[in-house]
């Protein structure tokens, strides 16, 4: 069953995501070498709720965190730990937050400090291929044509998609119908309507686009133990061009002025 949203529940879906975002510029603000990934959530934890909001992650399924947080050769669902943050390292970190009834979900890779360039460009163009699927996110327009619009920028780069793991529809529930994959065939799929909200999240390998799940039952990894990117925002398709609820306006803020 695919839910679509009235203006109003829109409204609460980006009060949701604006809080993932400002918890975003909090991790921003201390993210670096010599930081564990527990303080990372930790921060976060506190940070949602003296705002109002409940981590969404925390207790999903068992998952014992506030933030995923997955370094280098982990593509997603990363448990914090007491990992320190080095030079030279990417973290996807993954927020969630539960407000109003209604969800936010946004993730973001950061680089520690000075990082080698063929990684940066990963970065760059996973970041780039989110905005090309979000592009596609319109009325009138199929599922398959944001999948299609991640696959070829990342694949025309010489990067792979990772198959299993996909974005949701988000809303009062974390992962909602249908599931939005980062490949996919122009003019195949659901037909997107006003109203539909959406994760899209693009996960993409410097190398193949093998991945595997650890004992922990949560942390993917790639195979190859190559790095992987990941960036997320939650829209909601419109007439024209996609409403995006949630922002990396407060992370880039902070990132620019460090």
């Amino acid at each position: 069953m695919i839910y679509y949203k009235t203006a109003e529940e829109i409204e609460l879906l980006r009060q949701s995501n604006m809080l993932v975002a400002r918890t975003h510029g909090e991790i921003a603000n201390i993210i670096g070498p010599g930081i564990s990934t527990k303080k990372l959530d930790q921060i976060a934890e506190e940070f949602i709720k003296d705002n109002g909001g409940i981590p969404g992650f925390l207790g999903y399924q068992g998952y014992p965190n506030t933030l995923c947080i997955s370094v280098n050769s982990t593509v997603v669902h990363g448990i914090p730990s007491e990992y320190l943050l080095k030079e030279g390292d990417i973290v996807s970190v993954d927020c969630g937050v539960l407000m109003n009834k209604y969800y936010g979900d946004s993730a973001y890779t950061y680089m520690i400090g000075e990082v080698d360039p063929e990684i940066k460009k990963l970065l760059e163009v996973t970041k780039a291929a989110l905005y090309k699927g979000i592009e596609k996110a319109i009325e009138g327009n199929r599922l398959g044509d944001i999948s299609y619009a991640v696959q070829n920028h990342c694949e025309s780069h010489g990067y792979s998609v990772v198959r299993e793991m996909v974005g949701h529809g988000v809303g009062r529930k974390l992962h909602e119908k249908p599931e939005v994959p980062n490949y996919g065939k122009r003019g195949n799929g659901l037909v997107l309507k006003k109203g539909l909200v959406l994760a899209i999240e693009p996960m993409i390998n410097m190398g193949k686009k093998e991945i595997f799940q650890a004992n922990d039952g949560w942390t993917i990894r790639t195979k190859d133990g190559k790095p992987s990117a990941h960036f997320e925002h939650t829209i909601a398709v419109d007439h024209g061009k996609a409403d995006i609820l949630s922002s990396f306006e407060f992370v880039e803020e902070v990132l620019k002025n460090k």
